[in-house]
């Protein structure tokens, strides 16, 4: 599976039935029932959401535990996946994130994301 960056924003700022739902994905991913990826911007979306909702030091902390989550492998953000990204946003309408994440995932052939924003559109292939 490929994880957006709200699901480990969610447990960080909230306590909600949405942030509890996000907290149950990354305990699958601890435990290996799940395998899972996510892209290099997902380390920016977080510290950046975590720097101007709790802070600098809350930031850099929530930075560190994401770069050292158990079993979540990282996809970099090459020269191929901005280049599937172009596509994605030319042919689904997407935001330049959104699509850098969705090509992120394609780029690794996983099928399933996993995401709380409600704005994303997913291309075929890929099912939430």
């Amino acid at each position: 599976m490929y994880v957006d960056s709200n699901v480990f924003i969610a447990p960080l700022l909230y306590d909600n039935p949405r942030s509890e739902a996000a907290a149950a994905v990354l305990r699958m991913i601890e435990t290996k029932k799940v395998s899972a990826y996510t892209s290099t911007l997902t380390w920016d979306e977080v510290v950046w959401v975590v720097r101007r909702t709790l802070g600098k030091a809350d930031s850099i902390e929530a930075g560190k535990k994401l770069l050292g989550f158990p079993n979540l492998r990282f996809i970099p953000t090459s020269e191929e996946v901005v280049r599937g990204a172009q596509g994605l946003v030319a042919d689904w309408d997407l935001d330049p994130r959104d699509a850098i994440h969705i090509a992120s995932a394609l780029s690794k052939r996983v099928n399933i994301l996993v995401s709380d924003d409600s704005d994303l559109n997913v291309p075929a292939g890929l099912r939430r």
